[in-house]
């Protein structure tokens, strides 16, 4: 199979990093297809989805009416703008959402403001790194990731239960939030500090193991799906710190896991996606070839073995 043919074959929303990251294409073809992820396929249908109030199904993290009893909607506005952001979509074509939602958008949690962000660490994660794409004002919750470190370096969503110890699932979101923070406002103070303390949590177990054991942190470390949502795994987690471009030599481990996971073929399979109400699907059902998961684990393994 052409790898690299097959993987072009796909919507905009992917093949734009396909086209960047894997083939070596010159920006103004990348950056032109990017472009159509406004106009097209994915991108063009969330976006069309969206309420008049700036917001999708509406609600903030759960969609308007939700009362449990169902696993997890992936279609209110946080989810929604995950995916719109990781897509790449340009921040013009969601030009006064961010005032949009600054004037209607509570979170279920308290009726706190949208961009004052919550309790959860992961919430307030994707808030902060949304909150710079479309240019609100979320300093306020990277200063409430500093001040809300746990003594081990990371962070829980758990803390406000009473929970000292950090989560790979937390810590791992709240690095890419961080990380966008700092990348667009320079940042190299007390949020670069938490987030490198944040990458030594994850580094000190290999990305792997549990730190008081040498045990294997859970048994799904090496299953990979799309869309990730808010788990863990090590394709995830290598991904993140593809981009933050540090090549420790404690991720080998989790890079060889990745590299155990790739098919004759050259693709990665998808494993079982996270349940849940989607607004329509953006990947193949579980034990398929994943185009995505085939572009990130490819390009995770490119970066490690050109080091």
């Amino acid at each position: 199979m052409d790898l690299l043919a097959w993987l072009r074959d796909s919507d905009p929303a992917l093949r734009w990093q396909v086209e960047r990251d894997l083939a070596g294409e010159p920006p103004e073809v990348w950056e032109a297809t990017r472009a159509r992820v406004a106009t097209e396929g994915f991108g063009a249908r969330l976006l069309a989805l969206q309420d008049a109030d700036g917001q999708w199904a509406g609600g903030a993290f759960f969609p308007a009416g939700f009362r449990g009893g169902e696993a997890q909607p992936w279609t209110a506005t946080t989810w929604t703008l995950n995916s719109l952001r990781e897509w790449g979509l340009d921040a013009s074509a969601l030009r006064g959402t961010a005032e949009l939602l600054a004037e209607n958008s509570r979170w279920e949690y308290e009726n706190l403001p949208y961009w004052d962000g919550e309790v959860d660490c992961c919430i307030n994660a994707w808030t902060l790194a949304n909150g710079v794409w479309l240019g609100a004002d979320v300093a306020g919750i990277a200063e409430w990731f500093v001040t809300h470190r746990l003594p081990d370096g990371g962070w829980n969503c758990e803390w406000v239960e009473g929970s000292t110890r950090s989560s790979v699932h937390s810590t791992l979101n709240a690095l890419k939030g961080l990380l966008a923070f700092e990348r667009a406002t320079g940042d190299d103070g007390a949020v670069r500090e938490a987030r490198l303390a944040g990458e030594e949590y994850l580094l000190a177990r290999r990305l792997t193991r549990r730190l008081s054991t040498g045990e294997p942190i859970a048994p799904w470390l090496g299953e990979f799906s799309y869309p990730i949502r808010w788990h863990y795994d090590v394709l995830n987690a290598a991904s993140y710190f593809r981009d933050a471009n540090r090549p420790d030599p404690r991720l080998a481990e989790a890079i060889e896991l990745i590299r155990a996971a790739r098919q004759p073929d050259g693709t990665w399979l998808q494993a079982e996606r996270h349940t849940g109400r989607v607004w329509f699907e953006v990947d193949v059902p579980p034990g398929e070839p994943s185009k995505w998961l085939t572009l990130f684990a490819t390009r995770v393994l490119n970066w490690w073995d050109a080091r």
